[in-house]
């Protein structure tokens, strides 16, 4: 389609000029321009990435991140069948969404190009193409709660950093150690876009993929704790709480439209989220199974799997590993904040990366507060899943999909068509009725209620601010490893 290949060529422009305003090159001096071309070469291979495979390693990487240590603790709370089919069934969901997503990227920037818009120097975002498509008043909704998923999105990884480290370091609490990672994390305001994920984005999978088989072996080679019982699913409340953290954790595509935009050609990324989505069902399904099988339903008390494998160096570059690789995700649930952010004040199309790293802090620190509060890891993923995941990434891009195209011909004149694997635009307005109605009632509904009762129960426990949260009281031995349910106090 022409708009679509005058978007293409925009996008590869823009790569151009920014690239050509840096590159320095001295015509006539040959030396110092083979130089120069070495050194653009090299930032470009580390620093800029727009294929489809750069899309990928984002997606992928972005999609599971700490929330591979507590996919075991969800087990224990749902039984290893509903583990399991859970798993594919919301996996399946969450690459529907994003290819819908991904559609009417498209069906915006095509309208926009016909229009003669010019997005140089503008990165696009979710909540508008849904003001493009839409109106004003589903940006503000799509604003408000993709804004608010990203924001406690960062606010978890911040946790997870601070859950993990203690396990190789426990002469500091919990929350001194968020406190010393918000200032780490902060840095990411210097990476100015998506583009600029390429060597991190393959180094995250690269880690998330050592940690996930670590987890596997570690646990296959311990064998289960004496006494093992595996009595899930015991509670609807137990079970519901589950199900909502792997509705968060098939959530991730939040990011979907700002990874699509940093791309060369982004009417290719339909598909990627699904095969990014086969890659991950190869890390989670392994880990969490084996995890589930060794140690059974003592994982009801220890949200973290860390917590329950014995301390070797394995384990130690395990969690250094994925200390890493919550901070490159932390990027990534904080860019697209830091433009809105920019857009808010006026700064997004600054050139100057240190002005945009100094106008991006404020949005740090209410991050950094908010995982002081609430240090609940675990508890935390399956409240901001039922109630923000279920309406951001699932519920929105579905009902935005069926009214865009709800006219016969918005569907003639449709950027994209139905996939080759769908009969007609009616059975794809079937299919996003069923992830409306399933989504709203069983994951903002019963998963809603199951994991606000579990977290106001972590609040009961523990209290705002705990200090460190399921950390072993000093001058207590470890506890035995029996099959025994924890008390109800920590999780119903």
């Amino acid at each position: 389609m022409l708009p679509q290949k005058q978007a293409e060529e925009a996008v590869v422009t823009n790569f151009t000029e920014t690239e050509n305003e840096g590159g320095g090159i001295i015509v006539g001096e040959d030396d110092n321009k083979e130089q120069e071309n070495s050194m653009f070469a090299l930032k470009s291979l580390l620093w800029h990435g727009g294929s489809v495979w750069d899309a990928w390693f984002s997606c992928a990487s972005n999609q599971v991140a700490q929330v591979l240590l507590t996919l075991p603790y969800s087990f224990s709370q749902l039984g290893m069948l509903s583990g399991i089919l859970l798993q594919v069934f919301y996996g399946l969901m969450g690459s529907w969404t994003a290819y819908l997503i991904s559609v009417l990227y498209v069906e915006y920037r095509t309208r926009k190009e016909k229009e003669n818009v010019n997005f140089k120097n503008h990165v696009i975002q979710w909540f508008e193409v849904l003001d493009g498509l839409l109106g004003p008043y589903w940006k503000a909704v799509g604003l408000a709660f993709n804004c608010t998923f990203l924001l406690f999105g960062s606010v978890i990884q911040l946790i997870a950093c601070a859950s993990n480290i203690y396990y190789i370091n426990d002469k500091l609490d919990k929350r001194t150690w968020t406190y010393i990672f918000g200032a780490c994390c902060a840095t990411t305001v210097f990476i100015p876009s998506f583009h600029n994920y390429r060597i991190w984005s393959f180094l995250g999978l690269g880690m998330t993929t050592y940690t996930a088989w670590y987890l596997t072996i570690a646990a296959l080679v311990h064998g289960q704790v004496e006494g093992v019982t595996h009595s899930g699913p015991t509670k609807l409340v137990l079970y519901f709480t589950g199900a909502t953290n792997i509705l968060y954790t098939f959530g991730g595509h939040a990011v979907t439209v700002e990874i699509m935009h940093a791309m060369w050609k982004p009417q290719k990324f339909k598909y990627i989220y699904l095969m990014a989505t086969l890659y991950v069902f190869t890390l989670t399904l392994p880990s969490a199974s084996a995890v589930y099988w060794a140690f059974g339903d003592q994982l009801l008390s220890h949200s973290n799997a860390f917590s329950l494998l014995p301390k070797t160096r394995f384990r130690d570059a395990a969690v250094l590993l994925m200390l890493i690789h919550q901070f490159i995700t932390f990027g990534f649930a904080c860019t697209p904040l830091y433009f809105v952010w920019e857009k808010v004040i006026g700064m997004h199309d600054t050139k100057s990366i240190c002005l945009r790293a100094l106008a991006r802090l404020p949005v740090v620190v209410p991050i950094w507060f908010l995982a002081i509060i609430f240090p609940f890891f675990g508890p935390i993923n399956s409240a901001v899943g039922a109630l923000l995941v279920s309406f951001t990434v699932y519920i929105i891009p579905a009902l935005a999909h069926m009214l865009t195209y709800r006219k016969p011909s918005a569907r003639q004149n449709a950027a994209e068509k139905p996939p080759f694997f769908m009969p007609s635009w009616s059975a794809m307005y079937v299919i996003n009725a069923f992830v409306v109605v399933w989504i709203f009632v069983v994951g903002f509904g019963f998963g809603g209620w199951a994991s606000m009762t579990n977290f106001i129960r972590q609040i009961d426990t523990f209290g705002l601010f705990a200090k460190c949260y399921q950390c072993q009281p000093s001058g207590l031995p470890p506890p035995k490893a029996t099959g025994a349910p924890p008390p109800r106090a920590h999780h119903l």
